[in-house]
């Protein structure tokens, strides 16, 4: 992310009409995962050094979405991020949150710029290998062709691959593009800052909870009076 782009002042974080609206969107999926097999679920980070500031708080939030999954079971997930000049890497398909914790705590932020067609691309060969049930992409920034993205995005959408696009920060750009991918593969869009952290959280773990289980899995979730799966369950019995 540029130096300018960062001085830039944030806009304010999802109000909860907003992020009732996110919820929302949810109940489109339609069924998660297919009976008998396992869900599987893309998770992408920006780890440019725009993010450094915040990213030891975003590692703890990402975590718990992980140890969700893992304990709802039936749901894989895979580790995806880039930074630097041109890297963009992938981890394998995992279950356990120990080993999804292990490998965020290997990566640290390294400037350079986007690289979200390439998570969008990855996305698409691997659900084109064994279906993917939803992408998770979580950032800052937007340095690309917005057309590209579009493009990218409107095929994910039409194979039925929902990307879920969290913004940190009110970066205007960021914003556009990544409320057009989201509408274009028929997912969803919310913004969070450091101030909403408990509320991206709930929001995660109930993605989380649908993708590895379904209805089922979000009644169980919230029992245990999570707020983002109460509020998702409501909206999937609607």
């Amino acid at each position: 992310m540029s130096k300018d782009a960062s001085k830039q002042t944030p806009a304010p974080a999802s109000s909860r009409p907003e992020i009732d609206a996110f919820l929302d969107r949810v109940k489109s999926l339609g069924p998660a995962a297919t009976a008998g097999k396992r869900g599987r679920l893309i998770f992408a980070l920006d780890a440019t050094m725009s993010r450094q500031p915040t990213w030891d708080s975003a590692c703890t939030l990402q975590a718990d979405m992980f140890r969700e999954a893992a304990s709802i079971g039936g749901l894989d997930i895979q580790l995806v991020y880039f930074r630097g000049i041109g890297e963009c890497g992938a981890s394998g398909w995992v279950a356990g949150s120990d080993k999804l914790a292990a490998l965020m705590s290997r990566i640290d932020c390294r400037g350079g710029h986007t690289q979200i067609g390439k998570v969008l691309s990855h996305a698409r060969q691997e659900h084109g290998k064994q279906r993917v049930q939803a992408l998770v992409f979580v950032g800052d920034a937007m340095e690309e062709a917005i057309d590209d993205l579009c493009k990218a995005a409107g095929e994910l959408g039409l194979l039925g691959v929902p990307v879920f696009m969290f913004q940190e920060g009110g970066d205007p750009v960021a914003e556009n593009a990544y409320r057009e991918i989201a509408r274009l593969s028929r997912g969803a869009y919310c913004r969070f800052d450091t101030g909403a952290a408990h509320e991206l959280r709930e929001l995660l773990r109930a993605v989380a909870a649908y993708a590895a289980g379904g209805i089922k899995a979000l009644a169980d979730l919230s029992a245990r009076k999570a707020g983002g799966a109460r509020l998702l369950l409501a909206q999937l019995k609607s």
